[in-house]
């Protein structure tokens, strides 16, 4: 059996008690990082064989683990922080197991993006979730821009040294539309901020970014409409 297991995105006491129970029972742990996971392991007392597998191993290392599975192994599949599969390995495994008509069982925790919305105070009833965007300006801007008209909350993940650009391109996009930024989620510097995109801007220019983020831009459709297409 492949179990998909969601792991904490920052603090190590967000983990079910049901992944800890799930962790603890299986052969082998398949993850992005060996030492990242090891150091949560150790904090719930769990001695595992750990396997690396990551987006650049995962089709030679994906076979080996679908054997290890066909031999009546179970498998805990985890990524370094929330929930595989979401903007993390794991697509590509679980596709194997299923094709090899091996049973797949979720175990649902973390994910960063349903995080940040829950404390955003942004309309989520519907939303996109998009994860990384485009790193190259040209197609952001492009994928940006087919997005808008959905008048739907738009979910991005950005790295620290892309922020600003991202943020510019959004007020290029959509004008100063309401977003809502968050940081460090579930961390010690956890930082949730919602303003309009042009002070978003402002703060990063007089303060350096640091954390991974999650950047939600309300977008509703009767403002959409207002912004000329040709942005």
């Amino acid at each position: 059996m492949l179990y998909v297991v969601a792991t904490p995105i920052g603090n190590l006491g967000d983990i079910t008690i049901r992944a800890l129970e799930t962790l603890g029972s299986v052969d082998v742990i398949a993850c992005e990082d060996t030492r990242h996971t090891r150091t949560l392991l150790t904090r719930h007392n769990i001695t595992k064989p750990l396997i690396s597998y990551y987006e650049h191993n995962k089709i030679s290392r994906g076979s080996h683990l679908l054997r290890l599975l066909e031999e009546g192994k179970s498998v805990a599949l985890v990524s370094d922080s929330g929930t595989p599969g979401i903007s993390d390995p794991g697509f590509h495994m679980v596709r194997l197991a299923l094709e090899s008509n091996i049973r797949v069982v979720p175990i649902p925790g973390p994910c960063a993006a349903t995080a940040a919305l829950s404390a955003a105070g942004i309309p989520a009833d519907r939303f996109i979730f998009e994860g990384f965007l485009p790193q190259k300006k040209g197609p952001r801007k492009k994928r940006l821009r087919a997005l808008r008209m959905h008048g739907k909350a738009i979910v991005v993940y950005e790295s620290p040294f892309r922020i600003k650009r991202l943020l510019q391109d959004i007020q290029e996009v959509f004008g100063n539309v309401e977003i809502s930024v968050a940081r460090e989620l579930s961390k010690h510097f956890e930082e949730i901020k919602k303003v309009r995109v042009k002070d978003g801007i402002a703060h990063f220019n007089a303060v350096k970014a640091r954390g991974e983020f999650v950047v939600i831009i309300n977008v509703r459709l009767a403002d959409v409409e207002k912004i000329d297409t040709s942005s």
